[in-house]
């Protein structure tokens, strides 16, 4: 069995890492971060804290070489998946499945123009790059995985993708219906996220101030308002998801504060800008997402030294 994780950053590095080091499946990953690319190869792919190990995996800059591969798990940034996949979409055929763990929603739709069978993903591991070929491993936790519906991915696909994850140390669980565990980590994204770009503060400090501390919860609400409006079920209570992010040893960034540090875009497109869109589609006013995603843009804006 081979499989390919494209996009190799905080998140993708911990996957392709624990996979390779079970050795069930032949991994390959692919990024544009040449770096960390010639790193892997040349030392393997060093991960540390939350997990401590250094994993030997095949690693590509040039999605020409990739092989044909069962699975993909997509982890870029979102506003990287369309040209992620466009690059990497010979290396999976008709019997390939393509999971998203990525954040926000709107990633499988995109992913589906371009690959027969499509899974809808969730992962809460968190890191970051330390240097080329090193990851730090900053929180462990869950991830959730289900047939992207419009693209009737068989349940079996799931099922086998998630218990190789398992077994290699990342728990993965199958469900029919995955929507309710993506909206769950949406809401809770795009309420830390864009307030911790916006004030700096890292994730345990921005919740035990009262001020962000409320606003994390009136962000959530209204996350929960359009999400009971579509039908979805969340899979568990973004509050305690905040809660456990602030219990979390060190002093862990949110990746939107990371992105803003480095003048990078970031992904409220698909977090805040996501709600707002659905919330009006629906209906259901969302004010506070609203003022969030464009302050974001505007930050965004910023960098480029508008006249």
């Amino acid at each position: 069995m081979k499989i390919a994780v494209i996009g190799c950053g905080a998140v993708g590095s911990i996957f392709a890492a624990h996979l390779a080091r079970a050795a069930e499946a032949e991994v390959w990953a692919y990024d544009v971060w040449k770096e960390h690319i010639e790193a892997i190869r040349s030392n393997g792919l060093h991960i540390s804290g939350a997990s401590e190990f250094t994993a030997r995996l095949n690693a590509t800059s040039d999605p020409k070489s990739l092989p044909r591969c069962d699975y993909g798990i997509v982890a870029t940034k979102a506003i990287h998946t369309r040209a992620a996949i466009a690059q990497a979409a010979h290396a999976f055929d008709e019997n390939s499945a393509v999971c998203s763990v990525q954040n926000g929603v709107g990633n499988e739709e995109i992913i589906a123009e371009h690959v027969k069978y499509v899974i809808r993903g969730t992962t809460f591991p968190a890191g970051h790059a330390i240097a080329p070929g090193q990851i730090g491993f900053d929180i462990k936790g869950d991830t959730w995985i289900g047939p992207f519906e419009p693209t009737n991915t068989p349940y079996l696909k799931v099922e086998e993708l998630a218990s190789l994850i398992t077994r290699s140390g990342m728990n993965t669980i199958p469900l029919q219906d995955a929507r309710g565990a993506q909206w769950t980590k949406l809401i809770f994204n795009a309420s830390t996220n864009p307030v911790g770009a916006l004030t700096l503060l890292h994730h345990g400090a921005a919740t035990r101030f009262a001020p962000t501390g409320q606003l994390f919860n009136d962000l959530i609400a209204e996350g929960e308002a359009v999400a009971a409006k579509l039908g979805i079920k969340l899979h568990g209570d973004p509050r305690q998801l905040v809660q456990k992010g602030a219990n979390a040893p060190g002093k862990h960034r949110a990746s939107m504060l990371q992105d803003v540090l480095a003048k990078r875009q970031t992904e409220v497109d698909f977090m805040n800008g996501a709600i707002t869109n659905w919330g009006q589609k629906v209906g259901v006013p969302t004010p506070l997402n609203k003022a969030l995603w464009r302050l974001i843009k505007g930050l965004e804006h910023s960098w480029e030294d508008p006249e």
